[in-house]
């Protein structure tokens, strides 16, 4: 076991630190405006394999690699005319996009899952940064046990991988709480390998392409398309009217008139219906009944459209056969 140390990425210092860490070969989970990353150097093959190790990560899953800008982005992957535009139009911002790997750039192989591809990202805050620093790509997954929740806070991250990493970097809440928007660009389309806070009505108005949704039969082609995923140790049931006796509530706009009185406990995540506050809230929804004595989670529906679309995939993870 490790002792990981906790910072506070508002003192003097902490950048520093996280650099130190890195460049050591070290783990260090740090905030971004989606959810907390699990941070090693992208080209440190025995860093990268400590994330895998961490997180009980099977390993043919692709890691997310982010980067300071589209400059340092192009030094590993080949960018079509679509993929720059978007890339120049939301980074910094939750877009990942799925691009061909430049051979022998510097990438360990380990972060591409055993792909010809590679997944980048351009992060917002303080972790841009450390990667500008560092001069090279950071791979950075969810810091969290593979398949559990995602986490929003630095408690979270202290829930599953406490012991396992070497820094938690705590930049308090996250801002969005949900995962980026992972694309791959053809020339015809634009392929939806997994949706995020970027919808993907914004990315077909900004390309001038349709996006075109994966199929769950498709091979594993990015990260963070396991089938079972985001999982709480409970089982979760999806669709409910109301809370059947003992079961914990997560709902979504009004409360159902029966039925609170004898749930478990109760997590609303927008009483007004809002999809972005539901999507900022539904991981710490999930983690906050993420517990071994809660065998049962009953979850409203919520409608499919916008946002909506993201945090339906992840509620269908969380619910799917372990």
């Amino acid at each position: 076991m490790r002792t990981t140390r906790r910072i506070d990425l508002k003192d003097d210092g902490a950048i520093a630190a996280l650099l130190m860490c890195l460049r050591e070969g070290g783990l260090a989970a740090v905030p971004t405006e989606t959810v907390y990353g699990l941070a090693a150097d992208a080209a440190n093959g025995q860093a990268v394999a400590g994330i895998f190790e961490a997180k009980g990560r099977p390993r043919f899953n692709p890691l997310i690699c982010h980067v300071s800008d589209l400059a340092m982005a192009e030094r590993y992957a080949r960018f079509d005319d679509v993929s720059r535009r978007l890339a120049e139009r939301f980074w910094p911002g939750p877009l990942t996009l799925v691009l061909p790997a430049i051979p022998d750039a510097g990438l360990h192989p380990l972060v591409m899952g055993g792909l010809d591809t590679v997944a980048l990202r351009a992060p917002q805050g303080p972790f841009r940064s450390v990667i500008s620093a560092l001069g090279r790509p950071i791979a950075a997954p969810s810091a969290n046990r593979s398949g559990r929740v995602s986490p929003t806070t630095a408690e979270h991250v202290l829930r599953t991988l406490e012991g396992r990493i070497d820094l938690l970097a705590d930049g308090g809440a996250t801002e969005q709480g949900l995962e980026s928007t992972i694309v791959r660009a053809f020339d015809d389309h634009i392929r939806l390998l997994r949706p995020g806070t970027l919808t993907a009505e914004r990315i077909e108005a900004e390309a001038g392409l349709p996006v075109l949704r994966r199929d769950e039969s498709d091979a594993i082609s990015a990260p963070g398309q396991l089938l079972s995923h985001y999982a709480p140790a409970g089982r979760v049931r999806l669709g409910a009217i109301a809370p059947e006796p003992g079961e914990y509530w997560i709902g979504f706009g009004p409360e159902p008139d029966a039925g609170l009185e004898s749930a478990g406990g109760s997590f609303n995540l927008s009483p007004s219906g809002d999809l972005r506050e539901a999507a900022s809230r539904l991981f710490a929804a999930l983690s906050a009944f993420d517990a071994p004595e809660i065998e049962r989670i009953a979850v409203a529906s919520i409608p499919s459209d916008g946002l909506g679309e993201a945090i339906n995939d992840r509620l269908r993870r969380a619910a799917a056969d372990r």
